[in-house]
């Protein structure tokens, strides 16, 4: 999927919502910083001073387009990132400039990073000869979801499910409340009725089983470890057409443990829970070039 083209997938309406929550955050109140800085035209270069892939140009845009300033990029969304790299230019009222400048470089930081383990966890999967789909979970920050599931998809990633009504995932404390993996399928089943598919956490070969037979689409194995590639072996002979997905202490360290060809989807909770940040500045200039920044 082209990672400029993904900026479609983005309500306008839900961006400029975000934007503006994100704005008050920042400054609910006076603004005593922009009788410093003043209202006078100026301009400032982004610098990128970490490797990675450059992620949240919508987000990016969509901030300082509220406070009526314009950014030019050098880069494409998506783009590797080699350090110290000018990835864009803004220009417009110095106090508003200010007044985004650390919403937009939490915001892009924090897309960059997810991107860039999204990216390096897709290499290691395909470098092990894999071509399942590379998936994140549903933990991620409140409030900041549509940041990190976009950033998952500029990195090569599949997002999963994107809150609870994209996919009918039965898990373990669903089965205990339902009484069983059957009757838990049943009443998911009769849920989804014919517009979602059906996913169930299992803790056992013959769970997997209850549960294919029963009339999942999916079937969750989390955290099996020398069990899992056993287990999705048989489950594959008998039901060719369920999904397995593997999940469960899965890292860019250990990911290509998980690839095998019985193994259809791996998530990995850590691409949003423990990216670390990609380091950007913004830093106005006055002159027409602007200086390049030190990494420390």
């Amino acid at each position: 999927m082209d990672a400029e083209g993904l900026a479609l997938l983005l309500p306008p309406v839900t961006l400029a919502a975000l934007v503006d929550s994100w704005l008050r955050e920042d400054c609910p109140g006076l603004n005593y910083a922009a009788l410093v800085s003043g209202a006078g035209p100026s301009q400032a270069a982004l610098w990128a001073k970490s490797p990675g892939v450059l992620a949240g140009q919508p987000f990016f845009d969509a901030i300082f387009t509220q406070l009526n300033c314009q950014v030019s990029w050098f880069l494409p969304e998506g783009s590797k990132l080699v350090p110290v790299a000018r990835v864009a230019e803004v220009r417009g009222p110095a106090h508003c400039l200010l007044l985004g400048e650390r919403v937009a470089l939490n915001t892009l930081a924090r897309c960059s990073g997810i991107a860039s383990a999204a990216a390096a966890a897709v290499e290691a999967a395909r470098g092990a000869g894999w071509t399942g789909h590379v998936a994140g979970t549903r933990k991620t920050t409140p409030g900041f979801r549509l940041v990190e599931k976009y950033g998952l998809l500029v990195g090569g990633a599949a997002s999963h499910r994107y809150d609870l009504g994209g996919l009918v995932m039965v898990k373990d404390n669903h089965v205990v409340a339902a009484g069983g993996v059957e009757k838990a399928v049943r009443a998911a089943r009769q849920a989804a009725d014919f517009t979602l598919k059906v996913e169930v956490e299992c803790s056992s070969l013959q769970e997997a089983v209850q549960a294919a037979e029963a009339g999942a689409d999916l079937v969750l194995l989390d955290n099996f470890k020398p069990e899992l590639h056993p287990t999705a072996t048989v489950l594959k002979a008998q039901f060719p057409s369920v999904a397995v997905e593997a999940s469960g202490g899965i890292t860019l360290d250990n990911l290509p443990q998980f690839c095998g060809p019985h193994i259809d989807v791996i998530s990995m909770g850590m691409l949003t829970q423990a990216a670390p940040a990609l380091d950007f500045s913004l830093k106005l200039f006055a002159k027409e070039v602007a200086p390049v920044p030190k990494i420390h």
